[in-house]
């Protein structure tokens, strides 16, 4: 069936006419774009596309580097409980010729769809919900809220059922249990009755805890869709119906196979609603992290209204009231001290046990915790806005996110059901044809049905990245990217920057040679002109000339790369490294340059001083290794990882602070561009790890983009994943987890292969001819409660990881 869009896009980046014929010429190499107009004055793309989707269409605007401006909304689904019911509801949205894309988790209950703008959330959740899933919303501003468990609601149904079916089990399969019981059964009650009150009790086990299997089931059944409740439905149903038939009317069928499978039926429910109210406890406790970090924020706190001190709850506060903080008090909402100092716990933060010392100016984060002091502090953020907020929904955003290792569940889960369904069919002809009777056929094809389980298949990687990735908000790693996970596994090579990143980024003037002029006088001259730059070597002459009385300074001049030029005090400086000293025509001093190579030996970064074209002073530059480098590179090096420098800096600084470290590829002297070469040549199993917003383009393009949380936003927005603290030690910690959650995927996704791959046939019957039994429905239906149980609990094992 053909496919028609009429689609309205915004292009922010189109600013001109030939952007415009760039885009069109880009779009109209597509097969099935029509009626394409595109507008540089609104900056907007209109067309009609015809079996094109939208995922096509948006990679070619972004290809020809003009990206559709296209919109994100995420729905909130019931009713999901197997890998089946997720292919379909993935295959309804992205049927929608106006949906780019559609990533549906199993674990989370959640889809996230990305789509046209013109298409409203609301008609996303009718699509859903048409495909019999109720879908809800989720307002794009609104503050996370817990994850839902509805463990509660099945604990309920499967005790109800539990109650029903032991009396209906007893009567039925005692007699195994206790010899003698059921002749002494049938000698009080005949035995006609007690199959009607077997059917009874079974149907109020069908019909009111296991309702929601036939309600589901037989509709997607109808709806040519069948899921893990159609399985459910049929083979239970399949059971209750025959029994029912051999009890109300036993001359439809042959003798030898008037036996009912009242217990069957019931016990098949009652044991698969066990599997699900176990594994929703499981989820519900593989999303505790998630729990975990939306309670560390107090539901009320003291604000100042009018000069009186009142308790009113947080989400009554507002940007830019004041905040009493008691000690011991969990910090209500992101804010800036304004009085007082003291000791901040932001292990929640960034996994580091070691309190840290705030005081008037410093931020605070909703949900640290003060430490003995009362302080005073002015909100600067509240709802979705602040940063526990944010964590909270980058966990979430991982969490839905679908990993490579996805794709080939997807493609057995299209089939799996249906080609269960086939197989049962398949055995009720075969035992027809070479078995004992109808009885037993219908048993086995009963227990083909029961105990293939596509949850298991669903749930082995929606669940190990819904704990993984909480258990990294817990030791301050956050994943942006879900696939990160599955890339970090697989690095080969982990690369640093140098500054702020193996550093502690805070570079101090540590020596000063000068030739005809005092120290102080070249201090004095050089932190006049830094006043003006924005380097991060500025920083450090403007602190070792704190004290001085500094002269404004005239045309401030800088040069990427080179260093500066000023002037004054009437004075001409020019103050760099050797090579803006070489363009600028100025002969070095040897002394000084001596001082400089020594100095660069020793890891300090060189800087000189050039006063009315005379070479005048050098100053030497040392920005410390963080305390903990040299165990992360260590670390690194016994997991297998190689380890490489990549630094702006000088080589020679470079090379001797590698070298201290023990890394084993040192470059320096690279700009961003010399860093993405170094990148791609690395081949694609890289990791590269910085902060600073010289690092976006490497972080950007890197196999995995690390963050130090300590670094720029714009390094934080471009990088797969965010270490909320400055320890590089939380790279060996990514790492680990990542490592962990691949190696509990592929075990999940074993057990859940193997084990259909396994029973199906012994359902079938296939050890029968060969002596062996004939498998029951209700162990069917126990085994398959036990795989989703397995997977769940199997994933629960990462809470410890890392």
């Amino acid at each position: 069936m053909t496919k028609t869009a009429d689609l309205d896009l915004s292009v922010p980046d189109i600013n001109c006419a030939a952007c415009a014929g760039t885009v069109e010429r880009a779009l109209s190499a597509l097969p099935g774009i029509s009626k394409l107009s595109v507008n540089p004055a609104t900056k907007r793309v209109h067309m009609r596309a015809e079996d094109t989707p939208l995922r096509d269409i948006s990679d070619v605007m972004e290809k020809a580097g003009y990206p559709a401006q296209l919109a994100t909304t995420r729905l909130e689904i019931d009713g999901m409980h197997c890998a089946s019911c997720q292919g379909r509801i993935e295959r309804a949205l992205t049927g929608n010729p106006q949906v780019a894309s559609a990533q549906v988790n199993l674990a989370t209950q959640q889809a996230q769809i990305t789509h046209a703008p013109a298409l409203s959330a609301q008609a996303l959740a009718q699509v859903v919900t048409d495909t019999g899933y109720p879908a809800t919303v989720i307002e794009p501003n609104a503050a996370p809220t817990a994850p839902k468990n509805e463990a509660s609601a099945l604990r309920r149904r499967f005790l109800t059922a539990l109650v029903l079916t032991v009396p209906l089990f007893l009567t039925e399969m005692g007699g195994h249990i206790i010899p003698g019981l059921h002749d002494r059964l049938y000698a009080l009650v005949p035995m006609q009755v007690v199959w009607i009150v077997q059917m009874l009790l079974a149907l109020v086990v069908l019909a009111g805890p296991g309702r929601k299997f036939f309600t589901t089931g037989l509709s997607a059944l109808m709806r040519g869709a069948p899921e893990m409740n159609s399985l459910v439905a049929l083979g239970s149903g399949a059971a209750f119906l025959f029994s029912a038939v051999a009890t109300l009317a036993p001359s439809l069928l042959p003798p030898e196979s008037r036996h009912v499978y009242f217990e069957a039926a019931a016990v098949i429910v009652t044991l698969i609603l066990m599997g699900r109210w176990l594994e929703a406890r499981a989820k519900g406790q593989a999303g505790a992290a998630i729990h975990k970090l939306m309670d560390l924020a107090p539901d009320t706190a003291t604000v100042l209204r009018n000069g009186k001190a009142v308790r009113i709850p947080t989400d009554k506060i507002v940007t830019g009231d004041l905040l009493l903080l008691a000690a011991g008090e969990r910090v209500a909402l992101d804010g800036v001290i304004t009085e007082g100092s003291g000791h901040i716990d932001e292990s929640m933060l960034t996994g580091e046990p070691v309190a840290v010392v705030k005081s008037s100016g410093d931020s605070v984060t909703g949900g640290t915790l003060n430490g003995a002091s009362a302080l005073t502090y002015r909100v600067t953020a509240t709802g979705a806005d602040t940063v526990l907020s944010r964590i909270v929904t980058l966990v979430e955003q991982a969490q839905a996110a679908r990993l490579p290792v996805q794709a080939l569940v997807d493609k057995v889960t299209r089939v799996f059901v249906p080609v269960i369904m086939a197989l049962s069919v398949l055995t009720l002809m075969l035992w027809l044809a070479f078995g004992p009777g109808l009885a037993q056929a219908i048993v086995a094809a009963v227990a083909v049905l029961i105990i293939a389980c596509p949850c298991a298949m669903g749930l082995a990687v929606p669940v190990s990245i819904m704990v993984g990735t909480g258990r990294g908000a817990q030791l301050g790693v956050l994943f942006r990217q879900g696939d990160a996970l599955q890339k970090l596994a697989s690095a080969r090579i982990v690369a640093f920057d140098k500054t702020g990143t193996l550093t502690e980024g805070r570079p101090t003037v540590t020596d000063i040679r000068t030739a005809g002029i005092t120290e102080d006088q070249a201090l004095r001259l050089t932190a006049a002109a830094e006043v003006r730059s924005e380097h991060p070597l500025a920083a450090a002459f403007l602190a070792r000339a704190q004290n001085m009385d500094l002269p404004a300074a005239q045309d401030v001049t800088a040069q990427a790369g080179r260093g500066m030029t000023a002037r004054v005090e009437g004075h001409n400086l020019l103050i760099g490294n050797l090579k803006a000293l070489e363009a600028a025509g100025i002969t070095p001093d040897a002394g000084l340059v001596a001082h400089a190579t020594a100095a660069a030996n020793q890891g300090a970064t060189p800087v000189h001083l050039v006063i009315d074209g005379r070479h005048s002073a050098s100053f030497a530059l040392a920005d410390a290794e963080r305390p903990e480098a040299a165990d992360t590179i260590a670390a690194l090096h016994d997991m297998g990882l190689k380890t490489a420098m990549l630094s702006g800096d000088m080589p020679a600084t470079a090379k001797a602070v590698g070298t201290r470290l023990g890394i084993d590829q040192i470059q320096g002297g690279l700009t961003p561009e010399d860093k993405l070469t170094v990148i791609g040549q690395m081949g694609a199993d890289n990791v590269f790890v910085g902060d600073g917003i010289n690092d976006a383009p490497a972080l950007a393009a890197a196999g995995t983009g690390i963050a130090i949380g300590t670094g720029t936003d714009i390094a934080i927005q471009t990088a797969d994943a965010v270490l909320m603290s400055g320890d590089p030690r939380g790279v060996v910690r990514a790492i680990t987890l990542s490592r962990a959650v691949m190696r509990n995927i592929y075990q999940n996704l074993f057990w859940a292969f193997a084990y259909n791959v396994a029973l199906v046939p012994v359902a079938m019957g296939v050890l029968v001819p060969f002596g062996g039994p004939q498998m029951s429905p209700m162990l069917g239906a126990g085994a398959m409660a036990f795989s989703s149980v397995f997977v769940v609990g199997n994933a629960l094992r990462l809470r410890k990881a890392g």
